[in-house]
């Protein structure tokens, strides 16, 4: 008794931390979802469509691949005809849609002139919807596209605000950039933590447009490129960018940023741990690719935490099935019977109800022909009036010890008693 207590308190405690290990394995994916969220730059393909048939794709180049406007129009014609090849083309309900949306930008320096205030800032010379891709937040103001035929746009931080305005609340005024008035759409907040300024979030950030930053600042060409695209099958945008982006694979480097934070991505970073930062690719990374492959590293290192976490209660469960099989008062064969029954029985429902009164018929014709002929088809048929089929006479010699038999018992019959006694007395 006392040993059974003993292994009735072990298996609790053992059931009790299994338990608790698969609820510390959900909070770490719920994290681990956390985190994938906060990476807006990351997020284009869910907020471009729903239905998960699309993917995003960045490409990064190194300032050797001298990737021009030019460039990148030649590899956006291209692209329509891979996709006319492909069948895939704009619905007739909404012929006006885009297949497909991209954006370019490049690292470089500007001066942005207020009066007496002047700003030496990085900045980010931007192309295409750049902002759909990167939707920082907006103190004040709106974004700008980098496809608008006038390029005298500008978004500027709330440090940068403050040093040429003394104010946030600077939205349509001016500032000149190489003597040349740009207005002021929008005042955003820089991300500040301890990753965003390892990413490169040190210092002010100003966004113009790629032809002011290449016309007034400096730059070392188009560094970065994203698309999002149509994706039938897996793969199939990452290989179409790949194929006709047309840089050599030393000075670029193509990420699906739709798939890098999914399971095998993860898998694939733990195995790859150490070497994934050696980089012999002279390419510089923008902030919000160093902040992705940062969180790749701490989601890569939960993940093998909840791997671990999971595997307590799985083998939990693989030896509570065990120990219930091997202990179990049935064997398949019995539910292979049982089942057979169970099939039998419903297909006998199931003719019942598409004939519900064949049975009742039938026993009322069993009745009718019982109360015309009770005896019909039975053993008492004999005792019917009907007349009996003659048979044939037997041998003469067969028949008169019968008949003498029979009469003899007559005349017994019609004897008085007092016939009887004297005969008896004689």
């Amino acid at each position: 008794m006392f040993r059974m207590q003993i292994q009735s308190k072990k298996k609790c405690i053992w059931y009790c931390s299994a338990a608790v290990s698969f609820l510390l394995f959900l909070l770490l994916n719920l994290w681990c979802d956390h985190l994938v969220n906060m990476q807006d730059a990351q997020q284009m393909a869910g907020r471009w469509s729903e239905k998960k048939d699309v993917a995003q794709v960045s490409c990064f180049f190194s300032s050797k691949a001298e990737v021009t406007e030019d460039t990148i129009q030649s590899f956006e014609y291209s692209l329509k005809n891979v996709l006319q090849e492909a069948s895939i083309t704009e619905t007739s309900e909404n012929p006006s849609a885009r297949l497909w949306v991209d954006a370019y930008s490049a690292d470089g320096k500007i001066t942005l002139v207020n009066g007496r205030n002047t700003l030496d800032a990085n900045a980010i010379g931007i192309g295409g919807d750049f902002f759909l891709f990167h939707p920082l937040k907006l103190i004040t103001g709106s974004y700008f596209s980098g496809n608008d035929l006038m390029q005298d746009y500008c978004i500027i931080d709330q440090d940068a605000a403050w040093q040429l305005f003394g104010s946030n609340d600077v939205v349509g005024m001016t500032v000149y950039i190489g003597n040349v008035p740009h207005i002021v759409t929008g005042v955003v907040r820089r991300p500040q933590g301890r990753m965003e300024k390892a990413a490169g979030l040190t210092s002010t950030v100003v966004y113009v447009s790629y032809e002011t930053l290449e016309a007034y600042g400096t730059n070392n060409g188009i560094n970065h490129y994203e698309i999002v695209m149509p994706n039938p099958v897996d793969e199939f945008a990452y290989g179409k960018v790949k194929e006709g982006i047309g840089i050599d694979e030393k000075n670029v480097e193509i990420v699906e940023n739709s798939r890098r934070y999914s399971l095998p991505n993860r898998i694939k970073t733990i195995f790859s741990f150490g070497t994934r930062s050696m980089n012999g690719k002279a390419i510089i990374y923008p902030y919000w690719e160093n902040l992705a492959r940062g969180y790749e590293d701490i989601i890569a290192f939960l993940t093998v935490f909840m791997l671990l976490l999971l595997l307590y209660p799985v083998v939990t469960v693989i030896w509570c099935f065990v120990h219930w099989w091997r202990h179990k008062g049935w064997t398949l064969k019995d539910v292979w019977h049982t089942g057979k029954d169970q099939a039998e029985r419903a297909v006998e429902r199931r003719r019942e109800k598409k004939h519900p009164h064949k049975e009742r018929d039938v026993l009322e014709e069993l009745e009718r022909e019982l109360e015309e002929d009770p005896y019909a088809d039975s053993e008492f048929s004999w005792l019917t009036d009907e007349p009996v089929e003659e048979t044939e006479p037997a041998d003469a010699a067969s028949e008169e010890p019968e008949k003498a038999q029979t009469m003899k018992m007559q005349t017994e019959e019609t004897q008085t008693p007092q016939e009887t006694k004297e005969e008896q007395q004689s």
